[in-house]
């Protein structure tokens, strides 16, 4: 069972984490670059002359080793979560639940709800050189809204009764509610027209990610068991 959740895994988050990191590189990256330019102050929003919307930025891999790291390690963060999807899907499996690849785009719209949308409902993504709360305070209430999120995903789709339900809604709603940590005030370089991009991207990418990521390793999870029994 081990080696079947770790094979699956692995072929799944390779292949999702390199898609999305050349996504990244070409929508998600210049978006960044250019809000770098504001941060840095090299251009200035306000006070100052009109500056051009379309800047001269660099190319997607004119830093080959930013570039390359920056591959290596999104395909290594969707491997990890890869391992935590089979892993569920392992569990649903053997409560009778069918897994593979068309059921996987279900696993992978609820693991971009629970990673991305609910905890982005209130902590937007951010680019560089926005006001920003204490980053120890954001990371804990970012875990315990994925954790809800996560949960409420599992009781709403293998719960099956009212209470379910019920228990599912709270956790969606309970940290948006309390509330994510935020700034004093609110500062930052940056236009608010690419930190707007920036966020739509973001959740863009991250969407056909986990799409990509539930597809695969329901594939790959069932492809491993044929093979299991055909060895058997």
């Amino acid at each position: 069972m081990f080696s079947r959740i770790l094979t699956s895994a692995l072929f799944a988050g390779a292949a999702a984490g390199l898609i999305v990191a050349l996504l990244q590189l070409v929508f998600v990256q210049p978006v960044l670059l250019h809000a770098e330019l504001y941060e840095s102050g090299e251009l200035v929003h306000f006070g100052a002359e009109a500056v051009s919307a379309h800047p001269e930025l660099p190319g997607m891999f004119s830093d080959l080793t930013r570039d390359g790291l920056s591959v290596v390690f999104t395909m290594l963060t969707y491997t990890g979560y890869a391992l935590v999807l089979v892993a569920l899907m392992s569990l649903a499996e053997a409560q009778g639940h069918p897994v593979d690849g068309r059921t996987g785009v279900l696993w992978g719209l609820a693991g971009f709800i629970a990673f991305h949308l609910a905890p982005g409902f209130t902590l937007a993504p951010e680019v560089p050189g926005v006001a920003a709360a204490d980053v120890f305070a954001r990371q804990i209430w970012w875990w315990a809204t994925v954790a809800a999120a996560g949960v409420a995903m599992w009781l709403i789709a293998f719960g099956g009764n009212i209470v379910s339900y019920l228990v599912a809604a709270v956790l969606l709603m309970a940290p948006h509610l309390i509330g994510a940590p935020e700034p004093d005030v609110f500062t930052g370089p940056v236009p608010t027209e690419i930190g707007a991009l920036f966020a739509a991207r973001a959740f863009g990418v991250g969407l056909v990610a986990w799409v990509l990521l539930g597809s695969f390793a329901g594939y790959f999870w069932q492809s491993e068991g044929k093979r299991v029994e055909v060895a058997a």
